[in-house]
């Protein structure tokens, strides 16, 4: 399967298209919907950033999913979530996208809006990994399973 073609801005400013503008061979994406997904998110991120410290070409991205509205009505939100989010790496990582999410959710089979959703995906675009839900240790294991599965292997062993 492949990820669709999408275009956002980061809470940098910069517009992205993905998977295009993805500097990482492997990337996972972390698809939110909703505002409390971001606990579920969080629980990802100290895994995700260890895996970017041990795995050379590995990054991951937030992807705050939202419906298609006005450029005023994004300002807003992308201005207060950009004022909760002091750290620049954070920023970068975190993608808005304002989107047909009924189009997107069924390009990625995703059945509904009430989980968070997570795909390991190549810089090409190519799914190699799904998974949903706060991070557990058998999701953990899972995503290091496809992702050494891919041919990477730990840069550092501590």
């Amino acid at each position: 399967m492949q990820f669709p073609s999408v275009n956002g801005n980061d809470l940098l400013k910069n517009k992205i298209s993905l998977p295009n503008d993805m500097n990482s061979r492997f990337n996972v994406l972390i698809v939110a919907f909703q505002q409390w997904h971001q606990g579920l998110v969080n629980s990802w991120v100290p895994f995700l950033n260890h895996m970017v410290e041990q795995y050379p070409d590995f990054d991951y991205y937030e992807l705050p999913t939202i419906r298609e509205m006005n450029w005023l009505s994004r300002s807003i939100i992308d201005n207060g979530m950009r004022a909760g989010i002091p750290s620049r790496d954070t920023r970068r990582r975190t993608i808005t996208l304002y989107i047909d999410k009924e189009l997107f959710k069924k390009k990625l089979e995703i059945p509904d809006e009430s989980d968070i959703y997570l795909f390991l995906v190549t810089n090409e675009g190519e799914i190699l990994w799904t998974e949903s839900g706060a991070i557990s240790e058998e999701k953990s294991k899972s995503l290091l399973h496809a992702f050494k599965e891919a041919g990477f292997s730990q840069i550092n062993s501590s």
